[in-house]
């Protein structure tokens, strides 16, 4: 049977007190299940800790180059993920006391530090901080899988309202809201029949209460048809969808949920679904799949009315690196901010699309001739030249742009694409903020570089 071996570092002035110590560990039960590392100092504690990762720090707060609760937060600072023990003698500790509240995981006298107690002491903190870890990964997944549904509740199109078994309102979401005319405040403990009041819109007469019927048929049941619901301030929309029971753990019913939506509504959310499906979430411009659907059809104009179109395939020079050091919120708002300089430096017949990540696509349609292009890319070089103002930060980023031009380059979509990308691999791959026209030859010195798969 394998050891599980709990690495120690020992920082202690005292040649005696660690002496004893170390005895106290070797000779504990488990044999050998601690490793203890000693060290005399301040200094040679930070530097061993930026060097390797310790389970267990015992700490005398009495050092040649650091006396007591700074030498603790320096440690602390150190050694965050550590299990922290204060060593202490009966004049210090006033100070170990302090340094628990500073974070540090307990304190034990030295005199104590002996065979019987010092291990079990370790063991104890050292299973408590692992109880504590276990305790707040489920309290962290827990909060994760709330929140993602609650975003998810929150983003959908359609509206969301739950009650308890007596019929009382528990939740409702943002569209929910608006429907109902409602606020959740208001509405959270309020009867179902107040906050959703629903009329037969042929009779005028109240509709069957849906969250009623789920409940006591514990199933999911339709509303009626030509359903009616009554906002807050009078406003009648014609509503339809469904209630279902909610089951506790033990799969008793404990209240059901009404998801609805406005009926007159239904064309608009589809246009909104067609929209999103070609447009890029973050920026609002096309998508891939949009341009692709452009570039085709902008290349049987080109040759309806003999003109040359161009593809410039960017890429955004350390992007990854500014995303990381700032944050994806930052990132997003720069990409947010390209988007909108790219735009404003072609016209409104060209596209502007998003790839993915710090990708863009630029379709210029109906070029004259390839200089066009290049023409292009030096303006857009310039507007990226000037610093992007975003949350306090000051923020310079380039970009590596490849051409490819239809028809010389290709007379296919697919074609246009890679070649541009190849064009673009090869800017990149020289000096910064530079464009590259795609030529022959291209493809097989890029081959000879592996690029993960662009979405």
């Amino acid at each position: 049977m394998s050891l599980s071996w709990t690495q120690v570092l020992l920082v202690e002035n005292d040649a005696d007190d660690a002496g004893l110590i170390r005895a106290a560990l070797s000779a504990s039960p488990g044999n050998g299940s601690f490793n203890v590392n000693w060290v005399r100092c301040l200094a040679d504690a930070l530097e061993r800790l930026e060097q390797e990762a310790v389970d267990v720090v015992l700490l005398d707060l009495v050092l040649p180059d650091g006396q007591g609760i700074d030498v603790f937060d320096r440690i602390f600072r150190a050694a965050p993920d550590a299990l922290i023990l204060v060593l202490t003698a009966d004049s210090d500790e006033e100070t170990a006391r302090r340094a628990v509240q500073h974070g540090a995981h307990d304190y034990l006298p030295k005199e104590h530090a002996d065979a019987y107690w010092l291990p079990r002491a370790l063991r104890y903190v050292t299973d408590r901080k692992a109880a504590e870890q276990v305790l707040r990964t489920a309290e962290e997944t827990l909060f994760e899988e709330k929140e993602r549904s609650r975003v998810m509740l929150e983003s959908i199109g359609d509206a969301v309202l739950a009650t308890d078994l007596q019929g009382n309102v528990t939740y409702l979401n943002a569209m929910a809201e608006d429907l109902t005319g409602w606020s959740r405040g208001e509405a959270l403990g309020q009867p179902l029949a107040q906050v959703f009041n629903i009329i037969d819109g042929t009779t005028r007469e109240a509709a069957v209460n849906p969250a009623l019927r789920a409940i006591e048929q514990d199933r999911t049941v339709g509303l009626a048809m030509d359903c009616v619901l009554i906002r807050r301030d009078g406003v009648e929309a014609v509503i339809e969808d469904s209630a279902a029971p909610i089951h506790d753990r033990h799969g008793k019913v404990s209240g059901a949920v009404i998801v609805f939506h406005d009926s007159s509504q239904s064309r608009a959310v589809t246009e909104r679904m067609a929209y999103m499906a070609q447009h890029d979430y973050l920026t609002g411009l096309p998508n891939r799949l949009l341009l692709m659907e452009r570039l085709s059809r902008m290349i049987t104009l080109a040759d309806r009315h003999h003109k040359q179109l161009a593809l410039l395939f960017l890429d955004l020079n350390d992007f990854k690196e500014i995303n990381d050091s700032l944050g994806h919120i930052v990132g997003d708002q720069l990409l947010q901010s390209v988007a909108k300089r790219l735009t404003e430096c072609v016209r409104a017949s060209d596209t502007v699309s998003r790839q993915g990540g710090d990708e863009f696509v630029i379709l210029l349609a109906e070029i004259e001739q390839p200089q066009d292009a290049v023409r292009v890319a030096e303006t857009l070089h310039t507007a990226l030249a000037e610093p992007h103002l975003i949350d306090g930060h000051e923020i310079h980023i380039g970009l590596s742009i490849g051409i490819s031009v239809y028809p010389d380059d290709g007379n296919s979509v697919t074609t246009l694409l890679q070649k541009a990308d190849m064009a673009m691999f090869h800017a990149k791959s020289g000096s910064q903020d530079k464009q590259r026209r795609f030529r022959i030859g291209m493809s097989s010195r890029a081959g000879l570089h592996s690029r993960s798969p662009r979405q």
